[in-house]
């Protein structure tokens, strides 16, 4: 198992980085190379299920998660259910005054491929996290302008 933890601070009040980070399906605008989709329940409850798929030009993997837990508008807890990804993540919004949050993404991860996972992770890890950062600074812009539905 492998952990990753990282943050990034929103200039957005908590309750619409919450609503920004739970809009699943517009996930794609802000995540690097993914598209999501709730594929049971409504997303917003514990059993609901999401799929992401991440990668380029149809080449890449299906993340596969089910919400073990629905605390609105701080924290909401996964499990990764699909074949490559493993473990679980939780997503947590931290209220820091009336117009400033902090969201944290934290993932504790079986790595895919036995023992060549495990190989491969360091050399993996730095070039994940970074990917994640860049995602994450995309995710405050979105959330800093972030209105229901899409409008501007």
């Amino acid at each position: 198992m492998t952990d990753l933890v990282l943050s990034v601070d929103v200039r957005a009040p908590a309750g619409t980085t919450w609503l920004a980070l739970t809009d699943w399906t517009r996930q794609g605008e802000w995540m690097l190379g993914t598209d999501v989709e709730v594929t049971e329940g409504n997303g917003r409850s514990v059993g609901s299920r999401i799929s992401a798929f991440t990668g380029l030009a149809g080449i890449g993997f299906t993340d596969r998660m089910e919400i073990t837990s629905w605390e609105p508008p701080v924290r909401c807890a996964v499990r990764h259910v699909g074949g490559v990804v493993q473990g679980t993540g939780v997503f947590q919004v931290i209220p820091k005054d009336a117009t400033r949050s902090t969201f944290v993404w934290a993932e504790h991860l079986r790595l895919p491929f036995g023992p060549l996972g495990r190989l491969g992770w360091p050399v993996v890890r730095p070039a994940f996290a970074l990917g994640v950062r860049q995602s994450l600074r995309r995710f405050a812009r979105f959330a800093e302008d972030y209105s229901v539905g899409g409008d501007d």
